[in-house]
């Protein structure tokens, strides 16, 4: 096979990183990382060109795929006219791309609102903190059990996993975590089909007194002001809540005058078959922050939007909050053209998303039927999770997923008498769940090559 850019061999590169990269990364969660030489599409090649059907898309920043060419020739563009500017000064994406995301908000949740970037997922999140915090005078969230937000300081207060916080002292804004509706393993021990909201109606009751802390009935105002909440978790594995759980939680949001603000970095853009995940839910959120995919994961960019009259220049006036590159040109040059190739076929997207979800879904649960150690399938859309069990189906099997997720990355599957190997995630609670997250462009023949890898997978290690 022909080699990829083997002037500096695969040895030669784990030997320099081990010398002189951090650890402190995820790279070395693996204990063989991968080499990588190129991608297209929805594969990645190692040095021997053997090709990797990718079902992780870089943790969901390539909806689009790899090198598409509408949104790198967008960015070629961008480079020979202005590559470089101070983000103090006015350009035209910057401006076009606002617009292109607040319509589409106008147009989802009839409600004004302004956009404000930064440069990840993680500062578009410690912004949106910011400006809740601007608008009520308060620091105080609500976040759910299971929720990833980022591991900047203050987001790490927001993301549930102590092992985010753990080394670096003491967070006095840490959230007040709630439980996620992860029916499979349901935190009360209930039945979905018959607990008729049951964790929704647990959280109401810390409103019903001033001894429950979080509420003073007599002046009607909480201490704490805003619960920021993922629709569909991402690292916490691709959970999907039951229909009507976010109308019920809105209810009380809205009884007791706490903000809703959405976190849209992974679930954005199409992933679930929405522009936003939180519209499958008939809610409307004060904030939405986003991230990932906004560039095809061309060039870190994230941001907020959130209602006019949070973030209005008399509340929220120059200077509020800053970052010398946010909303930067190749950034927001990139923006623009991912949101144009969605506006132009949106019923496309909207159908062909859930018809390829349903699809890939059906294939899963075929699986989950040949093999004990696939407890649960389930997904929206094209976010989709396997969670892998010990034999009776429900105990977590984190040894598993890990064993497969490295064979996976060794390049020694076949698909029609080709070497082959396959990009997979873990998440969950226990780490023990396959996070499935392609393109939004997989076709069917690829969702196909997907389903006999995985089947080829649980079948070496069952």
């Amino acid at each position: 096979m022909q080699k990829l850019r083997g002037f500096v061999s695969d040895e030669e590169i784990l030997t320099l990183d081990e010398k002189y990269c951090s650890h402190g990364d995820t790279v070395h969660y693996s204990q063989n990382p991968k080499v990588f030489r190129g991608c297209s599409g929805n594969f990645m090649f190692d040095t021997e060109d053997i090709p990797y059907l990718d079902l992780q898309m870089w943790y969901a920043s390539c909806n689009l795929g790899y090198k598409n060419k509408r949104v790198s020739d967008a960015v070629v563009e961008q480079i020979n006219t202005l590559p470089q500017i101070a983000s103090r000064f006015l350009y035209d994406y910057k401006v076009l791309l606002s617009q292109k995301i607040a319509v589409a908000c106008e147009k989802r949740f009839e409600k004004k609102g302004r956009v404000h970037f930064n440069v990840g997922g993680a500062q578009a999140v410690e912004d949106a903190l910011k400006l809740v915090r601007n608008f009520t005078g308060k620091n105080l969230l609500f976040a759910f059990m299971g929720g990833y937000h980022g591991r900047t300081i203050g987001v790490s207060g927001v993301t549930s996993s102590f092992r985010y916080r753990e080394h670096y002292g003491h967070f006095g804004d840490r959230a007040h975590f709630v439980p996620y509706p992860y029916c499979f393993r349901c935190h009360y021990g209930k039945q979905c089909e018959s607990c008729n909201f049951y964790c929704v109606k647990q959280f109401e009751k810390n409103f019903e007194n001033e001894y429950h802390s979080f509420y003073d009935r007599a002046t009607k105002k909480s201490e704490y002001v805003a619960f920021i909440a993922e629709p569909v978790q991402g690292t916490g594995g691709y959970i999907v809540p039951p229909k009507g759980y976010f109308r019920e939680l809105k209810r009380v949001l809205d009884k007791f005058g706490i903000l809703l603000v959405v976190d849209e970095i992974q679930m954005g853009f199409y992933r679930t078959g929405k522009l936003w995940s939180i519209e499958h839910f008939g809610v409307t959120p004060d904030i939405i922050t986003f991230g990932k995919s906004l560039t095809n994961g061309m060039n870190p960019l994230g941001g907020l939007w959130a209602k006019e009259e949070m973030i209005n220049p008399q509340i929220w006036p120059s200077g509020r909050t800053h970052s010398t590159y946010s909303s930067n040109p190749i950034g927001t040059r990139a923006g623009y053209e991912v949101m144009s190739i969605f506006e132009e076929k949106e019923e496309f997207f909207e159908r062909e998303i859930k018809r390829k979800g349903e699809k890939f879904l059906d294939g899963l649960k075929q699986l989950k039927l040949k093999y004990k150690k696939i407890g649960n399938v389930d997904g929206l859309g094209l976010a989709l999770r396997i969670e892998c069990c010990e034999d009776d189906g429900f105990t977590p099997n984190k040894k598993l997923c890990d064993e497969i997720l490295e064979e996976g990355l060794r390049g020694h599957l076949t698909y029609k008498n080709q070497r082959c190997g396959i990009v997979l995630n873990n998440g969950g609670y226990y780490k023990n769940v396959i996070t499935l997250v392609p393109s939004v462009v997989i076709s069917d023949e690829e969702i196909d090559m997907a389903l006999i890898l995985l089947d080829q997978l649980f079948a070496r290690f069952s």
